[in-house]
């Protein structure tokens, strides 16, 4: 079973993705609607909060834990998988992945295992654009990680501040779409009206709101959306390492939340209309 953690429910569009790529392969998705959102808190509180969720779904049979969350990803990935779990009970049977490396891995067109330029990229003179919530932009790690392995990139950051939120609360597509040009335009100021080659949709609710960005971006944009960006290289992943799968198969799907299941199962629907009703997580809300 493969667990994947989140901070909210945005990472339903994530797992929608993963389930119909591998439908032999059960689910099992933590999201920690106690302690959202993450993007108020400090960084020590959000890789404890990460840390507590991925050792839940390790307790609960997953062998492998995908951090569906960008803020998670940015402030805690590196450290759980460098300094905590070679350390923890977990050791050797167990791996933490994030969704950040199989975005710069597409944006780049290079493993993240190389991280020094490389013919041709290094000679890559692009212009990506990282559309995201005001902690994954501030965190740095998309320009961080994108000019290490393209150096003569430009990599031009925009925050969407509101636009996860009004995601999430329905709002109607003529606002979502105010909201989209709104990303769009603040993006095109700071590149003097230069369009992107490439866009990073680096938020998990963005993905609803894709056709809207689409409409605004120049045709030959290509826009990286994280569900299908991560399935993919999961999908590698699993081939180089099977054992992470486990012995267990069938479509099983195990949604748990820190918070109401009630109203985590209602709000779950604007990410995934069919998804199926929550559990209250066996961890206890923090």
């Amino acid at each position: 079973m493969i667990g994947v953690f989140d901070s909210g429910l945005g990472g339903l569009t994530v797992l929608r993705a993963l389930v119909a790529r591998f439908p032999q392969v059960p689910f099992l998705y933590l999201g920690d609607q106690a302690n959202v959102p993450y993007g108020d808190r400090s960084s020590p509180e959000v890789l404890e909060l990460t840390r507590q969720g991925v050792e839940t779904l390790f307790g609960a049979g997953c062998k492998l834990a995908l951090l569906g969350c960008n803020t998670a990803t940015a402030v805690s990935a590196r450290h759980l998988q460098q300094k905590w779990l070679p350390t923890s009970r977990w050791r050797g049977e167990h791996n933490v992945l994030g969704i950040v490396a199989p975005t710069v891995e597409a944006a780049t067109q290079t493993p993240w295992a190389v991280s020094t330029p490389q013919y041709p990229q290094k000679y890559n003179t692009d212009l990506i654009a990282v559309f995201g919530t005001t902690r994954t932009i501030t965190s740095g790690v998309y320009p961080d990680e994108i000019r290490k392995r393209c150096p003569k990139v430009t990599v031009v950051q925009q925050v969407c501040a509101r636009l996860a939120g009004a995601i999430e609360e329905k709002a109607p597509e003529d606002e979502l779409d105010a909201l989209v040009v709104e990303g769009v335009q603040g993006m095109l100021d700071q590149t003097g009206g230069v369009p992107p080659h490439r866009a990073i949709l680096g938020c998990t609710h963005f993905p609803l709101v894709e056709h809207l960005f689409r409409r605004h971006l120049p045709p030959f944009a290509r826009i990286l959306s994280q569900p299908e960006v991560v399935a993919d290289s999961l999908e590698d992943y699993l081939a180089r390492h099977p054992r992470y799968m486990g012995e267990e198969r069938g479509s099983r799907l195990i949604l748990t939340t820190t918070g109401d299941p009630a109203e985590a199962s209602a709000r779950a629907r604007v990410f995934w209309p069919e998804v199926g009703a929550f559990e209250r997580s066996a961890a206890v809300a923090r």
